[in-house]
């Protein structure tokens, strides 16, 4: 049994965190962090936790926080992890960021997108980006684990193994998503409330969203070159879910089958991705609540273009689901404990 601190506990990633390692076999939850509730029962917070959480919300002491767990997940805004890791305490307990603060291996891109200054950039180049189907071995030594964001995870995996390949003209990748409204956090914003979101859908951060250059970045990994993408999110009236739709140039003719062999190559034996029966579109009602992504794709023959097809629980694989993954991996735990939930539906 390992102690698990969560510094931001009381957001939407935070509470799933809380959600899924209250039922995990190897891992006791001993500081529940929250700057804005400090002193207040967690139960009082979230309703749904009475009777199962029996604890007081604490502040973001990572220093002393480090002196009594093993793991810290912090599911905080941009800035605050950087500003507190420090040497003493990587050489203490392991940490894995949800936040962007070492995703981005270029320091400069992650100021310039973020607008805001990296505390501690002599961290990010050790730091492991923590997609697990692509970056599983060097999850299992990391002591710092970067947890992807999610419209990246969604859209980095629906692509990867086409990008992989070489099977897609990198160039004309358009990715274009849709998500749910819990994607953007638990504090009160006016584009948020209920009367703004509600029987609409729109676009936002057209051309500047900040997970542009980490998608970016992984997929030119994938492929081998340095790519620049057209990434449009949109907000649409749900608590849940992402559904990213990309577009691309074949750079060949190609099958139905070849295609299939291509994922299947990279994802067949993938516990959380399932790529779908031909002709069957990814749907988010059908991965809520789950630690799945869903995946297929359609060949345009008409245009010598493919459609590529992915959803994902924003909360979950997106963001708690995976950093728990990637903490079974780095304590070389089953990696599918405590995830192996089930679609919730309706």
């Amino acid at each position: 049994m390992i102690k698990a601190g969560i510094i931001g506990s009381t957001g939407y990633a935070g509470g799933e965190l809380v959600r899924i390692l209250t039922a995990h076999k190897e891992v006791e939850i001993v500081w529940y962090g929250s700057r804005s509730y400090i002193d207040k029962k967690y139960a009082q917070v979230y309703q749904n936790m009475f009777q199962i959480v029996d604890a007081v919300c604490m502040d973001d002491n990572m220093e002393e926080l480090a002196g009594q767990v093993d793991v810290i997940f912090t599911a905080t805004p941009q800035g605050l992890c950087a500003s507190l890791v420090n040497e003493e305490i990587l050489s203490k307990v392991k940490i894995i960021d949800l936040s962007a603060d070492f995703r981005i291996k270029d320091v400069s891109v992650y100021e310039k997108w973020y607008g805001i200054e990296h505390k501690s950039p002599e961290f990010i180049e050790e730091a492991v980006y923590g997609l697990c189907e692509i970056n599983r071995e060097d999850v299992k030594k990391a002591r710092l684990v970067a947890n992807p964001g999610c419209y990246t995870t969604c859209s980095i995996l629906t692509a990867y193994p086409l990008a992989k390949e070489g099977l897609i003209d990198m160039s004309t990748l358009i990715i274009d998503a849709k998500s749910g409204t819990s994607g953007a956090g638990r504090g009160a914003k006016l584009p948020n409330l209920y009367c703004e979101v509600n029987e609409n859908i729109k676009a936002y951060g057209v051309a500047t969203h900040r997970h542009t250059p980490e998608i970016e970045e992984q997929l030119g990994y994938a492929a081998g070159e340095k790519i620049l993408v057209n990434f449009t999110p949109h907000l649409v009236p749900m608590n849940r879910g992402i559904l990213a739709t990309e577009y691309a140039k074949l750079k060949k003719e190609v099958t139905y089958e070849e295609v299939k062999a291509i994922y299947d190559k990279y994802y067949a034996d993938e516990k959380f991705i399932r790529v779908l029966d031909k002709d069957i579109c990814p749907e988010t009602k059908w991965v809520e609540g789950s630690n799945y992504v869903d995946i297929n794709f359609k060949i345009d023959e008409r245009t010598g273009r493919i459609i590529m097809m992915g959803a994902i629980d924003n909360l979950v694989k997106g963001a708690a689901g995976q950093a728990v993954q990637n903490m079974n991996l780095m304590f070389g735990f089953k990696e599918t404990e405590g995830l192996e939930l089930v679609p919730m539906f309706p």
